[in-house]
């Protein structure tokens, strides 16, 4: 088996008992369960650090979320990479809830690919998020942007775009926030303060969960 040197992020270092060179199943599988807990225990930290720092801004993002909504606002929401597909999660979540709860409007800016490579061919990739909040943001309208490194040149491009038209910006990220934590055209934004991509984007998948789950309730309960 080939792959990255042992390194902070390579193969090897994420996942040791594979290059151990043993034969013994009951050693790896030691190793595999030892390796398990220990990232079940570091994204469980993670996650406590974000709950502990940022509970009452979650909720207060959730409340003005809740009264966009109510106005009529959509959510709009982008990425690159991974971060594109949590931000189509994003939407569905919002769009597609199940159960009793309401649908609320949403959509992952990142899912066209020929908007994406239209704008990316014609005009840049920096972009892509900009041009279609330019389109289609209003006051009422919420943009939520999501990197693990928060120093994504598109995203930033994108929160400039939709602060310029009122809209509440929400954004995602990891390490230290990234230039996104120097942007004052972001209105919320959620920092999970790790250095493994990993780690990072579990602890956004369930900041983006609780985010919903209190805009429903708060939503709810404008219309009750």
């Amino acid at each position: 088996m080939t792959g990255p040197g042992p390194g902070e992020g390579s193969v090897e270092s994420l996942y040791p008992f594979l290059y151990a060179g043993t034969t013994d199943p009951a050693a790896v599988l030691a190793q595999v369960q030892a390796s398990t807990v220990a990232k079940i225990a570091e994204i469980a930290e993670l996650r406590r650090t974000v709950a502990e720092r940022d509970a009452g801004r979650l909720a207060e993002c959730a409340a003005e979320c809740a009264r966009r909504f109510a106005a009529g606002g959509r959510l709009f929401a982008f990425g690159n990479g991974g971060s594109a597909t949590d931000a189509q999660q994003v939407a569905a979540l919002f769009l597609d809830p199940g159960g009793q709860h309401p649908p609320l409007p949403a959509l992952g800016l990142a899912s066209d690919t020929s908007v994406l490579t239209a704008l990316a061919n014609d005009v840049g990739v920096d972009v892509m998020f900009a041009r279609q909040l330019a389109a289609f943001g209003t006051r009422h309208d919420i943009a939520v942007g999501l990197s693990t490194s928060g120093n994504s040149a598109n995203l930033v491009r994108a929160f400039d775009e939709a602060a310029r038209r009122g809209m509440l910006t929400i954004g995602l990220a990891g390490y230290e926030g990234g230039a996104m934590a120097e942007l004052d055209s972001i209105d919320y934004l959620f920092v999970a303060p790790s250095t493994s991509v990993h780690r990072i984007q579990e602890a956004q998948t369930t900041i983006y969960h609780v985010l919903w789950e209190l805009t429903v309730a708060a939503y709810e309960q404008t219309r009750a």
